[in-house]
């Protein structure tokens, strides 16, 4: 049995983007202003460094830096997970104790990029961080971008920790996040990670979810968690369809996270260009790019009826 609030990870939490200034320098100014559009919407947490927010392109005292300007703002009001994932151990385990430090609510990690670690070194760089802190730790499971396949022994063998709650699952098969919530129990908990099966996810035995186009139109998405919730299966199947859609069009661009940033920035959200070597969004595809976004502030105006 856990000992942590649980409860208080579940639900939409907002994979939050990175925030620059015009010199592509971090703004924590930015990030605050970011977060509390999210606070203000009901978004129930925020989940800082990770793909989306870039944390892989930073050095160590920018992830801070944004995790610092992020709890000062909204800390007391939403649940702050703080990805502290990086290359090296050495690096992981001093932004999980920054984390702890500023007051995060948890940390999560995927395991060290680039090279190609065996399950002992994964499981030795992620305990490393687990024992740093107090704070609850979430995997991050990303076998698409970190080259690494988390087996069920694992998962289960860490999961037995107290300190384990839960798995980020962004690898596309349902399948498996419902073998991981077998494996860990009742008392542990999986977040959907591929945005456009969130429903699915949720049905298959999700907790909630952490995703990164969640960004641009978090009302959406707790749109579908309601009528999920409320047992609304055709609304709800209605609106994962609408945001289907809307990821594909996103996803036409030559960065998603280029594209949604420039969303933000339509909405006078000014969070800077994504860093190279994420390409922004050229010009010329700037209109197609303002049509999606009225298209999708229609449907966002439409679930909040």
């Amino acid at each position: 049995m856990k000992t942590y609030d649980l409860d208080r990870f579940k639900g939409i939490t907002v994979a939050m983007y990175s925030c620059y200034d015009e010199k592509g320098e971090v703004s924590k100014e930015a990030a605050k202003k970011l977060a509390r559009h999210y606070a203000n919407i009901g978004v129930n947490g925020l989940y800082v460094g990770g793909s989306s927010g870039e944390g892989m392109l930073q050095n160590v005292e920018e992830r801070k830096q944004t995790l610092e300007a992020v709890m000062e703002e909204v800390g007391q009001e939403m649940t702050i997970i703080a990805h502290v994932g990086a290359p090296s151990t050495r690096d992981s385990v001093e932004l999980s104790k920054h984390a702890e430090q500023v007051g995060a609510h948890a940390i999560s990690a995927v395991p060290s990029i680039y090279y190609r670690l065996s399950p002992q070194s994964v499981e030795h760089h992620w305990q490393q961080m687990i024992d740093s802190t107090s704070l609850p730790f979430i995997i991050y499971h990303i076998p698409q971008t970190t080259g690494f396949q988390l087996s069920k022994a694992l998962l289960t063998k860490m999961a037995a920790q107290d300190k384990v709650i839960g798995v980020k699952i962004s690898a596309e098969s349902t399948f498996e996040l419902q073998q991981f919530k077998a494996a860990g129990g009742d008392d542990f908990l999986v977040f959907n990670g591929p945005d456009e099966q969130y429903l699915a996810g949720r049905s298959i035995g999700a907790d909630g979810g952490i995703g990164g186009t969640y960004g641009v139109m978090p009302e959406l998405f707790m749109k579908i968690e309601q009528c999920y919730v409320e047992g609304k299966a055709e609304e709800a199947r209605k609106w994962q369809f609408i945001v289907n859609d809307l990821i594909a069009e996103l996803l036409s661009f030559p960065s998603l996270y280029g594209a949604c940033k420039e969303i933000l920035k339509l909405r006078g959200l000014n969070t800077g260009e994504a860093r190279l070597p994420f390409l922004p969004v050229p010009e010329s595809e700037m209109g197609r790019l303002e049509a999606i976004n009225e298209k999708m502030m229609a449907y966002i105006n439409q679930a909040q009826v």
